[in-house]
């Protein structure tokens, strides 16, 4: 039975290099495996899956009003079955797009694993990932560490000039130019005017 699986983490926990790796287990086996990514992400390229270790894939790069369910069922009717469905940097996504994904598993019987970020730079939920939190079947944490050594579930957003940014949009595109993943102490410290990426 198909199931949808919400893989999360912070900022640089190797979420593309899973996602990358395990798309290639399913080609290797002669599977086919469907990758997607939002089309505003374009870090690697339009329409590229591209991880910090050097790795990267071609994906389709859907806009915010797709309908992936539509899609995907349309993807399926050409060439050979779909057997997996991939999806980059899934905090990019929409609370329709989560449903939309779901469907694909119940209907179409496809598993989807998604990849993504839990929280913001603010700390609170991405609305996709606040909607796979409640719907997935199976939920993973990849982990990765604060420069202390404790387990970081938290990313705080650097502007220009490396400050911490405390407010703006939710989503905006960036790497570790942009981005540093915290633990919660050392976050709060962050948010608090306490720490600096100077201190990283």
């Amino acid at each position: 039975m198909a199931k949808l699986y919400f893989n999360y983490s912070t900022m640089n926990a190797g979420k593309s290099t899973m996602l990358l790796q395990a798309a290639y287990n399913y080609e290797e086996r002669g599977m086919r495996a469907l990758l997607l990514i939002a089309a505003f992400d374009e870090r690697a390229g339009k329409g590229i899956i591209g991880s910090r270790i050097g790795l990267q894939a071609s994906a389709v790069a859907f806009e915010q009003e797709a309908d992936l369910l539509a899609l995907i069922t349309e993807l399926s009717g050409s060439g050979e079955p779909i057997a997996c469905i991939f999806v980059d940097e899934a905090h990019f996504m929409t609370r329709q797009h989560v449903w939309q994904l779901a469907r694909v598993v119940d209907r179409l019987n496809i598993p989807v694993m998604v990849y993504g970020l839990r929280t913001d730079f603010q700390g609170k939920l991405f609305p996709a990932s606040q909607e796979l939190m409640a719907i997935a079947d199976e939920m993973r944490e990849v982990r990765t560490i604060c420069h202390c050594g404790r387990k970081a579930t938290m990313v705080v957003r650097l502007d220009a000039g490396g400050n911490v940014a405390r407010e703006g949009a939710q989503i905006e595109v960036g790497g570790n130019e942009k981005y540093v993943s915290l633990c919660r102490r050392h976050w709060d410290d962050a948010m608090n005017g306490e720490w600096t990426a100077e201190r990283a």
